[in-house]
């Protein structure tokens, strides 16, 4: 987020816990916490499997989630909030669109609702979007699994789900490019992604005194299955940014619902 200067300055119990978290959101008041659903984490490492050869099979399980996710449409809404005094919310943006992609993979969105924004003290950047594009739906194909550094953290069980969790940090940061840094948590049965708890980094903390810093939220983001695939469907954000001149609490819902196969995957589809 970019600090706005003014004068005021399994799929059916995935998708429960998922509306779950929805209907609590509104009521929320606690900031995110990398640990909801979560239980002990047990730092034993695989029985069945070396970490090495766990690594390899889910950026090979990631690249097919993101190859049929390109054979899909969806509709993507987006609400992002603002809040002052006593938690209350002084400014919001809402946005909802259909996002699909053409026959080379490339996205298309199509926004079919905006809002007039009135958010207070911040104003979403490019940097914004592409969190919204990128990192809060992350999806680790074996190119982009190659781009940082796993750690192995243990095991732990995520709601009904038993899980490998790892620590990911970018082996090096190019210029002009953003990449995900926090943790991951993989499905010990199907090996791929079923939760994440990081941010998109790198930030623009220090600036010179009239030039604006971008501060990136941390996230918490969701995945329930379609059709055998576990594709992303929900992402919060709840924090607080501390910027050089105010603090702003700021609040984000991503839900990416309806998916619908498109094109040759819907003609081919079994009835």
């Amino acid at each position: 987020m970019t600090a706005h200067l003014q004068k005021h300055t399994r799929a059916g119990t995935v998708l429960v816990v998922l509306l779950t978290l929805c209907a609590m959101l509104s009521r929320a008041r606690a900031q995110n916490d990398c640990a909801d659903g979560n239980g002990v984490l047990d730092m034993t490492p695989p029985k069945d499997i070396a970490v090495p050869d766990l690594i390899q099979k889910l950026g090979a399980n990631e690249t097919k989630v993101r190859d049929a996710r390109s054979h899909y449409s969806f509709k993507q809404d987006l609400m992002v909030q603002t809040f002052g005094e006593k938690n209350n919310v002084d400014g919001q943006m809402h946005e909802v669109s259909t996002v699909s992609y053409d026959d080379k993979g490339r996205r298309q969105e199509n926004i079919t609702y905006a809002e007039q924004p009135t958010l207070r003290g911040i104003s979403l950047s490019e940097q914004d979007r592409e969190d919204v594009r990128d990192f809060m739906p992350l999806v680790l194909s074996t190119d982009e699994l190659s781009l940082y550094n796993p750690t192995y953290a243990g095991q732990q069980h995520v709601d009904d789900l038993d899980t490998y969790v790892f620590h990911l940090v970018p082996k090096k940061e190019e210029k002009n490019r953003h990449y995900f840094e926090g943790r991951i948590w993989v499905d010990s049965r199907d090996l791929v992604i079923v939760k994440v708890c990081g941010k998109s980094v790198p930030e623009t903390t220090h600036t010179r005194k009239n030039q604006p810093q971008e501060i990136r939220p941390m996230f918490v983001g969701y995945r329930q299955l379609v059709d055998g695939y576990w594709f992303p469907a929900y992402a919060r954000v709840d924090d607080t940014l501390h910027f050089r001149a105010q603090s702003v609490h700021v609040r984000e819902i991503l839900k990416l619902t309806g998916y619908k196969r498109t094109g040759a995957a819907a003609a081919n589809a079994k009835p």
